[in-house]
């Protein structure tokens, strides 16, 4: 396979991001997986779209490349990896939806996560205590032969920060409320 056939098989064009390639696999291992999906041809289109996302996130840089990398790339790929992904996905395939969600593997095609969303937080509230310290600090302490600190650049740097802050609550709020209907769908 080529690496366009495996952007068609997720659905998209051959410029996608990183995580425009996960959100169209997870979508692809919703609609296809087998103990979702009843047709025939769910667990091969299963298969095949787990196939297209590994190949894609494990080549992603190079395929931008039309060099010997790149070749290089699609021959490792067919040597190695393709049976490996395809046994894989086989595995993934044969397990139930909700034991294949709770894979390590389907995790990873998560875009925001707690983590990610708890450091925007911290930087967040950081630059707005570096912000008020800082321009109370330069107020008290002025440098010789400089001004004081402008109204101007306190007042952006802490918008920015607000907004910083506001959009990770933004984020928290629906993570957690993503978890909350996540684990009751699970009880």
């Amino acid at each position: 396979m080529t690496s366009s056939e495996y952007y068609q098989i997720l659905g998209l064009s051959s410029a996608a991001s990183i995580d425009e390639i996960k959100r169209a696999y997870r979508q692809k291992a919703r609609m296809y997986h087998p103990d979702i999906n009843n047709s025939p041809e769910a667990k091969d289109l299963f298969i095949l779209a787990t196939e297209a996302y590994e190949f894609l996130i494990a080549n992603h840089g190079l395929l931008a490349k039309d060099d010997e990398a790149f070749r290089q790339a699609m021959d490792d790929w067919r040597k190695y990896r393709q049976d490996r992904s395809r046994m894989r996905a086989n595995a993934y395939a044969r397990a139930s939806y909700i034991r294949f969600k709770k894979t390590k593997f389907y995790r990873t095609t998560r875009i925001l996560d707690g983590t990610s969303i708890i450091f925007g937080l911290i930087i967040s509230i950081v630059v707005i205590i570096y912000t008020i310290f800082g321009y109370i600090y330069r107020l008290k302490h002025p440098l010789p032969d400089d001004q004081n600190p402008t109204v101007l650049s306190f007042i952006m740097l802490l918008m920015m920060g607000m907004l910083f802050l506001v959009v990770s609550l933004i984020y928290l709020k629906a993570y957690t409320d993503t978890s909350r209907k996540r684990r009751q769908k699970c009880k």
